[in-house]
This record gives C-alpha cells, sequence and structure tokens, in this order.
C-alpha cells in the first residue's frame, strides 16, 4: 500500500509540474534544475581551527565531564544504564544524580552511532539522507507566537500551524517538515501532539519530527508512524525523530532522557540540542560554549546508544550571545556563527551528524535586520557543514514569532543556497570559448548556442527579488520586499492541493487520535 501511495503522489506531483515543454510555466523562481529531496553539497565546508585547537576543546569537554558531570533528574533508569557503562554515579539528593565520566568514555559510546542515516518519509521520492555531504532544510522550530502583516503578532493556532505544514510542503527548497512549527494554543496541552502530527502526515509528504514534551507524548508519536508505515517498517527504518533539548548548563531531566529512551528504543532518530545563552547558561567565550555544548550533546547522544545500539542520532549545538547591557538574547550575530563552524569540525572528527544554526533573528518585523542577522546565522551552517538545518524558514522575534512573510522570504534564499552549494563544474562546455568564438570580438552574446544551452539553468531565479529598474518599481507601486512576501504566501496557500493519503490509514489515525483524546481530560498547562 505504501508504494502503492508513493507512485501516486509522484504521479500526481509530475502531473502539476507538466504544464509546457518541460514543466515550465515561465513564473519566476521554478529552478526546475536544482530540485532535489535533499542538498548534497559539492562545495567544501569551511576548518576554522587547526587540530591542535580542536584538541583542546574536546579535552575541555572531557574536563567538563570528568571533573563537574552532567546532573541526572527522575530517571534511574537511565542512571543505571551510565552507571553500568561505566559512569561514577553520586546520589545529590532523591531523584537527582550526578554522574562523571572518564575521558574517552563517551566518545567510545558513540562509536556504534551512525554516520549518516536515511529518514523514510510517506512519499519514497522525499527520502532525506541525513548526514556526510548530505544537507536537510526544515522549517523553524517552537514559537508560541505567529505573526503577519495584516494581523500582527499574536498567539498561533492549530490552522497557523496547518498553514505553515501547507507552506513548507509547497516550497522545493525545504526537504523536510519540521516539528513544531508554531504553538497551536487553541488545542490542549496534553493533546495538541496528535493534531500537529496529524498534520505534518496529511499536509505533507515529506519526513517530520514528533512530540518530546512527554514520553507518552513520545510514544504516541511513534505509534502513529506505526499506522502510517506499518509496524515492521519503523522498527527496521528511521521514520520521525525527536529534537532534544538540554537543560544547560549541565542537566537532562527526566522528560527528556525518557522521551531519548523512547525514540531509540524504537529504533527511531533524535537530536541533541544544548540551547546555550553565553554568559547566562554558558561561558562567555565562544571557545568554552563549544567545549560545554559539545559535553552536553555527546552525553545525550550516548543515551540512544546504551538504549539501542546504531539507533540514530545527531549532534547538536544552538549557540547564542547575548546583549550585556540589557541581558537579550540576541541572534545573528559573528561570534555564534563562528561556534557553528567549530562544532561542524568536531562532528566530522566525531564521525556523526550534525545540526546546527539556521536563519535566526531578532528583528520584530521581516526587514533588513532580520534577513542581515539570518544570512550570517544560515551562512555559518553552510560553510559548517550542518547536515539538519532546523530554523531554515520563519524565524523572528528571536524565536518566539513565526513569520508568515519570512517564511517565503527564507525559502527564497534556500533556493538561492541550492545554487551556491551546487559550486562550480569547469568543463569544455561551462568554459564557453565556444560562446566567444561564434561571433568574434565586440558582439553580444544573446543569441550563441552556448547561451541559448544554458540559459534556463546558468543562474538561479528568485521567486521574490524586485530586480527592475527603479522607474519600474515605482510605477508599480514600490512594493518592499516584505509586502512582495505578504502577498507570496497566500497566493501559495490559495494554490495549495494536499498530496494524496490512503483512506483507510487517514482513518485509522483519526481513530487513533480520538480514542486518545477522548482518554484524558484537557489540560491547558
Amino acid at each position: 500500500m505504501l508504494d502503492q501511495e508513493v507512485t501516486t503522489g509522484v504521479r500526481e506531483r509530475r502531473s502539476r509540474r507538466s504544464s509546457g515543454k518541460s514543466g515550465r510555466t515561465g513564473e519566476a523562481g521554478e529552478n526546475l534544475h536544482l530540485r532535489v529531496p535533499y542538498i548534497t553539497r559539492k562545495v567544501p565546508t569551511y576548518d576554522l581551527l587547526d587540530d591542535e585547537s580542536l584538541i583542546r576543546i574536546e579535552a575541555g569537554a572531557d574536563r567538563i565531564l570528568a571533573e563537574i558531570g552532567i546532573e541526572f533528574r527522575e530517571d534511574p533508569d537511565t542512571v543505571e544504564l551510565f552507571r553500568k557503562a561505566g559512569g561514577e554515579v553520586t546520589n545529590i539528593e532523591k531523584d537527582v544524580w550526578n554522574i562523571r565520566f572518564e575521558p574517552g568514555m563517551i566518545r567510545e559510546i558513540l562509536k556504534t552511532a551512525p554516520a549518516s542515516f536515511t529518514q523514510h518519509a510517506r512519499n519514497r521520492a522525499n527520502n532525506v539522507e541525513i548526514g556526510g555531504k548530505a544537507m536537510v532544510f526544515a522549517p523553524s522550530y517552537g514559537s508560541p507566537f505567529v505573526m503577519d502583516l495584516d494581523k500582527g503578532r499574536r498567539y498561533g493556532t492549530i490552522e497557523d500551524f496547518q498553514n505553515l505544514v501547507k507552506l513548507a510542503q509547497s516550497s522545493p527548497w525545504l526537504h523536510h517538515s519540521g516539528g513544531t512549527i508554531c504553538e497551536p494554543t487553541d488545542v490542549p496541552v496534553n493533546k495538541r501532539h496528535l493534531d500537529m502530527v496529524y498534520a505534518h502526515i496529511r499536509y505533507s509528504d515529506r519526513a517530520f519530527l514528533g512530540s518530546i514534551t512527554a514520553p507518552e507524548r513520545a510514544e504516541d508519536s511513534i505509534e502513529m508512524c506505526r499506522i502510517l508505515f506499518g509496524a515492521e517498517f519503523v522498527d527496521q527504518n528511521c521514520v520521525i525523530m525527536g529534537n532534544f533539548n538540554t537543560t544547560s548548563p549541565l542537566v537532562l531531566d527526566g522528560a527528556t532522557t525518557k522521551g531519548i529512551t523512547a525514540y531509540a528504543r524504537a529504533g527511531q532518530g533524535s537530536i541533541h540540542l544544548p540551547f546555550l545563552l553565553g554568559g547566562a547558561v554558558s561561558p562567555l567565550t565562544v571557545a568554552g560554549s563549544v567545549a560545554q555544548c559539545l559535553a552536553e550533546s555527546m552525553v545525550s547522544c550516548a543515551i540512544t546508544q546504551l538504549v539501542r545500539p546504531g539507533a540514530p542520532a545527531i549532534l547538536a549545538g544552538f549557540l547564542s550571545s547575548m546583549s550585556l547591557r540589557s541581558g537579550s538574547p540576541t541572534f545573528g550575530t559573528p561570534e555564534p556563527a563562528l561556534g557553528s563552524l567549530v562544532m561542524g569540525q568536531l562532528a566530522r572528527r566525531l564521525n556523526m551528524p550534525l545540526r546546527c544554526a539556521g536563519n535566526f533573528s531578532t528583528s520584530k518585523r521581516p526587514d533588513g535586520q532580520a534577513m542581515q542577522q539570518s544570512m550570517m546565522s544560515m551562512m555559518s551552517a553552510i560553510q559548517g557543514g550542518a547536515n539538519y538545518i532546523l530554523h531554515s524558514a520563519g524565524f523572528l522575534d528571536g524565536l518566539l514569532s513565526m513569520s508568515y512573510e519570512k517564511f517565503v522570504m527564507d525559502t527564497d534564499m534556500c533556493g538561492a543556497l541550492h545554487a551556491y552549494l551546487n559550486g562550480v563544474e569547469v568543463t569544455e562546455d561551462t568554459l564557453g570559448i565556444d560562446a566567444l568564438a561564434e561571433q568574434g570580438p565586440g558582439k553580444h552574446l544573446f543569441s550563441t548556442a552556448h547561451t541559448l544551452r544554458h540559459y534556463e539553468t546558468a543562474y538561479w531565479d528568485s521567486a521574490l527579488n524586485d530586480d527592475s529598474p527603479y522607474e519600474t518599481w515605482s510605477e508599480q507601486g514600490e512594493a518592499d520586499s516584505a509586502t512582495r512576501a505578504n502577498k507570496r504566501w497566500k497566493d501559495i496557500l490559495a494554490k495549495y492541493e494536499p498530496p494524496h493519503l490512503d483512506a483507510d490509514k487517514d482513518d485509522a489515525l483519526k481513530d487513533f487520535i480520538a480514542r486518545k483524546k477522548a482518554s484524558m481530560a484537557d489540560l491547558w498547562y
């Protein structure tokens, strides 16, 4: 049944793209030659630090783990796993333990973690590879608010959540549906995970993230995937991932570790992310923050290998600076960008996939500040070799708000990055000497065979930029980028068509959700 679904989905997608000889409609931003299920980078990573400096950071992480340790709370089972693996456990108080790790112990445990893995989508044409030279873009995650130019800033709803999934599905420049794109605050806290996972399944045919806010919600997310893919397929393949945060500095709480265990036990993937605010929960200095990030993420990843060796795990880092005048977080600044470059080097030394950075901004509007900060942050992930980039689209207001306008502005930038990561091909054809020779010196090249052969694929074409002369722009109303983005997201939603979903599976998912919701009272906190 899954194969039939895949075939139908591919056929529908080809049908929608096939108007005209090559599927082109003449609209800006199509870039058919750049469309891929995930990016395989053709440009090298940027290695910022020499080996000696990297070894010092790794030794710093080892010192943190050996001399200070990690505090574990309310999960004796995970503590026992580490005790058996050789950790030095000290019971601090009821349900609180400190565990110290000899240098090299955690790295040894992580040797069974895969260097790369496939996350399967319900449309297998959209499977993504995570690790190695592969790079996956996903929308932003976790904002309680949404905003647009029409309604301003407001709490997110399930309708907003569904709209943002649809926008992500409609963009060829994202590869993954993401997770909690915004908080649907009109649905009870203990039930909204069901509606969110269903929205990813119903309105997208790409891979997605599941719930992590409580162990039982993680289990529900995995069970919904068993309904969708089949229990045996899920046991043998990664079809869902959880995005887990440590409680910095140096704490792993029981809800997190039990959630990690649930995903790992089922053979599913997990991302292990310290959210480090320099000067507040990590050292102000970049080297210190990176050492702490490495220590926390490695220990979190190690849980997966103790539960089920070979379970997919992604090393991660969310590094943030802060305004020392006000104490506010600052995003899209150069120092965390440098930290992301170093995290890329450290992940490659561990031979593990990496998640870091994204289109970060503290701007309150989709304006010049927003895009300047976003580019600084996103390029660090690109150059650093990150494999899974959450927050690729929509991030505004220091992650407190998902912006409809910035979402499409960011996806347009992601399209440009597809071209950038393709690198430069050097062949007899691309050298273009025949273009110069065809008509000789002093003649334009517009009509040469070389130009006609390459004009559709030579340059990335923006779907959003206005590159017209000033006079034309003025005559057409002087619309700025945010105004154009406002129109674009509305046009995308108006044209959206949901991908095919087998009716029997849809009914089974709806029945599961109804039964789960009926089994518990609403909780709003």
